[in-house]
């Protein structure tokens, strides 16, 4: 049996990750597994082909896409071809379904992309449904990574929502950290008040939130790890030096390997204005850390069991984040409950209810 992935490129993010995690589930299974990228580039080219066959489709527009992929299922006739983020939602099923070989379709989105395509007006809007209402209609199954996704998938399509399924991003426990001295040397204060946040420099993510909420959390000691990059990093200089606490955020940059930073912080915080499934908080629960999120649509309520292993405070509020975060920082943690739920989003699960997926599609 042989399933291919198909992806825009290998850039780091979080879709890409975690359909190399997926994809090491389904080679331990004993699957054939390839990597179909439009274009072979991105920070995680190299662990990429390390893992697994990869294949450039040399698509530098979509709008090339459907030719060349159309000669790739027709050459290697995977069984399942899965493809994540629109536009390759809806090009991957209609190629499937115009070739002989009946390659099953999988389509998955990661995002709520009603809010993340909000500002490209309204013929984009029009395009964008049109062509999920259609593509999504070909497909053999439909997986939104949270229930959020997939009712703004069902939403989008005009489709009813039993035709959609939610698998959680699969997010393996960590390998032990390769060199966690690095992370220590960082953090220049001891252990008990270091908070960590891991994701992408970038405006949704609303770490200027968590920034503020840091100057109000009355913890003096407190010191903020900011784990990435982004166009968002000057504007989040400029803040902390307005409030006075440039000395106690310090921003790290981007690592492939962030392992040694969950292992060495006290407290994980999310402060997003929106995340369709929130991999970084699996991540720290991994890692026996106490969460605080802003309870932002869709993945961190869910992940989180609507409070029940983490805290959640409404999307930016500072002050209620401030207070959850001193809160946390005080309670005792146990960390061997918060990783048995991380357990609970275990790649071999992930793989496995997306074969289910595939036999459930064929029966609606």
């Amino acid at each position: 049996m042989k399933i291919a992935f198909l992806l825009p490129d290998l850039r780091g993010g979080g879709a890409e990750r975690v359909n190399l995690c997926l994809a090491d589930a389904f080679a331990e299974r004993g699957w054939s597994v390839e990597i179909v990228l439009m274009q072979a580039q991105g920070a995680f080219m190299a662990e990429g082909r390390a893992r697994f066959p990869v294949v450039s489709l040399g698509c530098r527009r979509v709008r090339t896409l459907p030719i060349a992929l159309a000669r790739y299922v027709s050459y290697a006739r995977p069984d399942i071809l899965i493809a994540s983020m629109w536009p390759l939602t809806v090009i991957a099923p209609f190629v499937c379904a115009m070739l002989s070989h009946r390659t099953k379709c999988i389509v998955v989105e990661h995002g709520i992309l009603s809010a993340q395509y909000a500002g490209r007006g309204p013929l984009h809007r029009l395009v964008m449904k049109a062509t999920m209402a259609i593509g999504y209609r070909l497909s053999q199954a439909r997986i939104g990574v949270s229930r959020g996704v997939a009712q703004d998938m069902a939403r989008l399509a005009a489709m009813p929502i039993d035709r959609f399924d939610v698998v959680g991003n699969p997010i393996p426990a960590p390998a032990p950290a390769s060199d966690p001295h690095k992370a220590e040397a960082m953090w220049g204060i001891p252990r008990g008040a270091r908070i960590l946040t891991v994701g992408s420099l970038k405006a949704v993510k609303n770490q200027v939130l968590l920034i503020e909420a840091l100057s109000r959390c009355g913890r003096k000691d407190a010191r903020l790890m900011i784990l990435g990059a982004g166009p968002e990093e000057g504007r989040l200089r400029a803040r902390a030096d307005e409030l006075g606490i440039t000395d106690r955020v310090i921003l790290a940059g981007f690592h492939d390997d962030p392992g040694p930073f969950y292992a060495s912080a006290d407290l994980f915080v999310l402060s997003s204005n929106a995340e369709g499934f929130g991999n970084v908080i699996v991540e720290a629960l991994h890692a026996g850390l106490p969460v605080v999120s802003t309870d932002c649509p869709s993945g961190p309520a869910e992940i989180l069991a609507d409070g029940r292993w983490g805290h959640l405070t409404p999307v930016g509020d500072a002050g209620s984040m401030a207070m959850a975060m001193a809160k946390a920082l005080a309670m005792p943690v146990d960390r061997s409950a918060l990783r048995r739920r991380a357990a609970d989003f275990s790649p071999l699960r992930a793989a496995t209810a997306y074969l289910a997926t595939v036999e459930q599609g064929n029966a609606r």
